[in-house]
């Protein structure tokens, strides 16, 4: 059962307004990226030291920043109450994510100093009931996670890319790696305005939504190779029109379900979790836009362009 019938919405028609609002949604982006000095990036990246506590009874992160404010490290007063924090187990456990770079090498003891000054009434006795684990990551490390990511991501598009020009044509590859770069700069974009932390979490969500965002993508490619040859007579800009009116209800089935999913992660799944899905929320939108307002306008610009060079040539002869 098709959730939409017999559409005809010219998408085609609007894809020079869609070009503007992408190149909006991009500049931003890249305006926030350069003004913050490039994306947040979280210890997984850089030095920094991660705590995860259990606290019986339970603290608020309200305290929690509190009792942060003002931490004495090797007789300096550091604030470490902007640090990422998260809590579960109804506040009862807290992963305290620290970021050190020049400010020593004692920062984890102080900090448990700190805290068990603070919540004394709240810390089992036992250190190994209280501290559940603690890892330091230095910047050699941090450096390494973050070319692997970046090689990770580069890779997997150039795997593609190789895919589709063998399943399709070149310019179907093309197409579809620009709406990939297209979703992955935006999505990053919106942690760097909203000042959401990069960790390795979000770059598996940047992968997954380059995964979607192409299944999304091929399945209007297809569509469109099918048409090639059953509506021959018809224009290029009307075929490609035809082919995203006649997957619009899957498109839209599919991004909506996915969506509603992620959402209940999102609100529900806790703060773990919590920048994962608002990736995935983001890159399920925009990939879902792309497919049909980056990649098939693409398609269509590069035949009007194949097509005026070849009637330019005509006319040489």
């Amino acid at each position: 059962m098709r959730f939409f019938k017999e559409t005809h919405i010219d998408f085609i028609g609007k894809r020079r307004q869609a070009f503007v609002l992408s190149s909006v949604l991009i500049l931003i982006g890249l305006i926030s990226l350069a003004i913050h000095g490039g994306p947040k990036f979280g210890i997984d990246f850089i030095e920094g030291t991660l705590l995860e506590l259990h606290f019986e009874p339970p603290v608020t992160t309200a305290e929690l920043r509190a009792a942060l404010n003002n931490v004495e490290v090797e007789g300096r007063q550091l604030d470490f109450s902007s640090s990422e924090i998260q809590v579960f187990s109804d506040h009862r456990d807290v992963l305290l994510k620290v970021e050190e770079r020049e400010k020593g090498t004692s920062v984890a003891e102080a900090i448990k100093t700190k805290l068990r000054q603070t919540f004394p009434d709240r810390i089992p006795p036992n250190e190994e009931d209280w501290l559940r684990r603690q890892e330091k990551v230095g910047p050699k490390i941090g450096g390494e996670l973050k070319q692997a990511a970046v090689v990770a991501i580069l890779v997997s598009l150039l795997l593609i890319l190789i895919y589709i020009s063998w399943r399709f044509q070149f310019r179907f590859a093309v197409a579809a790696i620009v709406a990939l770069f297209h979703d992955v700069l935006i999505t990053v974009g919106a942690f760097s305005v909203l000042g959401k932390e990069i960790s390795l979490v979000v770059v598996a969500a940047l992968l997954t939504i380059v995964g979607y965002s192409l299944n999304d993508t091929i399945v209007v490619s297809d569509r469109i190779r099918e048409n090639i040859k059953t509506l021959r007579r018809e224009k290029f800009p009307v075929l490609v029109n035809t082919s995203i009116n006649q997957t619009l209800s899957r498109t839209v089935l599919t991004a909506g379900t996915t969506f509603l999913v992620v959402l209940v992660l999102f609100i529900k799944g806790g703060e773990v979790i919590h920048n994962f899905a608002f990736a995935l929320l983001v890159g399920i939108l925009i990939g879902t836009y792309s497919s049909i307002f980056v990649v098939s306008p693409i398609l269509v610009e590069w035949h009007n362009y194949s097509e005026k060079k070849k009637r330019t040539a005509l006319k040489r002869r």
